[in-house]
Order: structure tokens, then C-alpha cells, then sequence
């Protein structure tokens, strides 16, 4: 479509008799833009994914004292930020499961644009939390979850060589994290396949603890 539209434009600019003031007039009056298209696509109504933000408003019931209790947590979003989700999706894997501390003290090393983003987004979260959800000290928190999604994708041409054009691909991308009261676990992800001397040593160490039933 894009490509369509600037070739249909060249060609208009070479037929019309003279490339002066005449011919910029006749290309207004033609209409050739795409502010209305763009427009549709960003305006204020828009906003993003909303559901994620629902999780704050849920109510759980109340818990018995056998119970383990259930910790608080909160949730954020950042939306259209632009940058490319593929290379916001390694920041955001990499502060899952630290400390609220700990995350913002890595992510002033890494030096990367969405660095920034996922910073100033648990930053607002761990102020939401203090603020809006009775969490008693700001850095009892950990991040929980941390992923991201694709947001609105512009396109525009680039002109090439020879008359050609191609098309070009302003992506954006929307941020999510939730934070959680408390310590973080030990291990966030599942640990590593065992090797086979692992895996022998513990088939070992569980024929040596079993138990035969009537023996002496």
C-alpha cells in the first residue's frame, strides 16, 4: 500500500506540467496524506491494554489462621513506548524474580534504551504500592512477573535508489510488571537439567532410603 502510494505519487510529479508552486497545490488538493489514517489509530481514547491493571481491583476472600497468608502485590503497565519489543523483551526478563532494590541498582548498568522504561515502570509501581495498597516498606517487594507485548506498529516509506521506495516499520511495544510483598524464592526458575553422575547419585540415594516392608 505504501509502496503504491509513493509510486503514484512520483508518477503524478512527473506529468504535471512544471514542478513549481502548481504542482505542490494540485498535491494538496489531491489529498495524497495519511494524517486521518494515523489519527484513527493514536488518539486519546486508545490507551492500551487495560485488563492487567483490572488485578488490583480484585477482592479475595477472607483467609482462615491455617492459611497461608497471601501476600500483596500490585500491578503496572507502561504502553506505547517506543522501542522494538524483541529488544525490550531481554530487559524485561532479566529483573525477574530480584528485589526491588536490587532490579533498579542492575538497570542503571545496563545500557540499553528500554533500561530506562523498565526502571521508571517498577519506580511507579513501588509508589503505587506505598501509596494505594498499604504495603508497609517500600523495598519488602520483589518482582513477580515482568513480560512485555507488542503495542501499535506505524508504517512509512524509505526511499530507495532508482525511483524505488520500501517500507519501513515504527514498532511499539507495552511494559508490564507486578510486584509482590516479601522476600523473593530462592529459585525463580526451574534449576537446570541434572547431569547423568547427578542423576545416578540421586537413584542412589533413594534405593539406600527406601524401605522394605517386613524385612529385618
Amino acid at each position: 500500500m505504501a509502496a503504491n502510494l509513493w509510486q503514484g505519487l512520483r508518477r503524478l510529479c512527473l506529468t504535471e506540467a512544471g514542478s513549481g508552486t502548481a504542482t505542490v497545490q494540485r498535491l494538496l488538493r489531491a489529498n495524497l496524506h495519511t494524517t486521518s489514517a494515523l489519527a484513527k489509530n493514536w488518539n486519546g481514547h486508545n490507551t492500551g491494554p487495560q485488563r492487567w491493571l483490572q488485578y488490583n481491583k480484585v477482592i479475595y476472600p477472607p483467609q482462615t489462621p491455617t492459611e497461608e497468608p497471601r501476600p500483596s502485590f500490585v500491578c503496572h503497565q507502561k504502553t506505547n513506548i517506543k522501542y522494538s519489543p524483541k529488544k525490550m523483551w531481554y530487559v524485561a526478563a532479566f529483573v525477574r524474580g530480584m528485589t526491588v532494590d536490587e532490579a533498579l541498582k542492575q538497570l542503571s548498568f545496563v545500557d540499553k534504551k528500554g533500561a530506562s522504561y523498565v526502571k521508571e515502570a517498577i519506580l511507579e509501581a513501588v509508589e503505587m504500592a506505598v501509596k494505594r495498597h498499604n504495603v508497609e516498606f517500600r523495598t519488602n517487594l520483589w518482582v513477580a512477573e515482568s513480560f512485555c507485548g507488542k503495542g501499535r506498529v506505524f508504517k512509512g516509506i524509505r526511499r530507495h535508489a532508482r525511483g524505488r521506495s520500501g517500507e519501513v516499520e515504527y514498532k511499539h511495544c507495552h511494559y508490564f510488571v507486578r510486584l509482590e510483598e516479601g522476600s523473593p524464592p530462592e529459585h525463580y526458575y526451574q534449576p537446570a537439567p541434572q547431569t547423568g553422575e547427578q542423576q545416578l547419585e540421586e537413584w542412589l540415594g533413594a534405593m539406600r532410603r527406601r524401605k522394605v516392608t517386613s524385612s529385618l
